[in-house]
């Protein structure tokens, strides 16, 4: 398995994630009845079974919508270095599609998913497993945390907001560390 360097990544999967999900933002702000029939809604998936990929490119507020976006760049970044383009939008769209799964299961049948927040945790489970000690910062926090803290905590924490799919985070988190324990794992035979 041929591992990435941090050098010469190609940006281009995470800025047209980025830029689809910016596009559909602004088109929902003038027509706000499209997150209706865009985002996922467990009641009605067997008739909206696109839902369950465009409620990830779809987000409810500007706060919403940057906090995924700023984090989606920058775990993103490294990710797509150090697994390729094709590994990083495998694991950004099969957490995403796994954690609206769980949403399904788990969420109440009336209630609706929206944004990139699965695919997002899918991210980080991944970067916990494979670069757990890497630090990061965390807005407000003033020193730096070690990324496992900061992808768990950040999930243990922002579970408890309201109208947060806490399942659709945790479905997609725990594919990401899943899938990082057996790139970690690969990564060691390669080394």
């Amino acid at each position: 398995m041929v591992y990435r360097s941090h050098s010469g990544s190609n940006l281009t999967p995470i800025w047209f994630l980025i830029g689809m999900n910016l596009l559909l933002f602004v088109v929902t702000l003038i027509e706000p009845t499209l997150i209706l029939f865009l985002g996922l809604i467990p009641a009605v998936i067997l008739d909206r079974l696109w839902t369950i990929i465009t409620s990830l490119f779809v987000h409810g507020s500007i706060g919403h919508i940057l906090a995924n976006m700023i984090t989606l760049y920058f775990f993103g970044r490294y990710l797509c270095a150090l697994l390729g383009e094709r590994k990083f939008l495998l694991v950004y769209f099969i957490g995403g599609i796994l954690g609206n799964i769980l949403y399904i299961l788990l969420a109440p049948p009336l209630s609706i998913a929206i944004g990139a927040s699965g695919a997002v945790f899918a991210l980080g489970g991944v970067l916990a497993v494979m670069r757990p000690r890497l630090r990061v910062f965390v807005f407000p926090i003033p020193v730096p945390l070690p990324l496992w803290v900061a992808v768990i905590g950040g999930f243990l924490i922002i579970s408890f907001f309201p109208n947060v799919a806490w399942q659709a985070h945790l479905g997609g988190m725990a594919f990401g560390l899943t899938i990082g324990f057996f790139f970690r794992k690969r990564e060691r035979i390669r080394f």
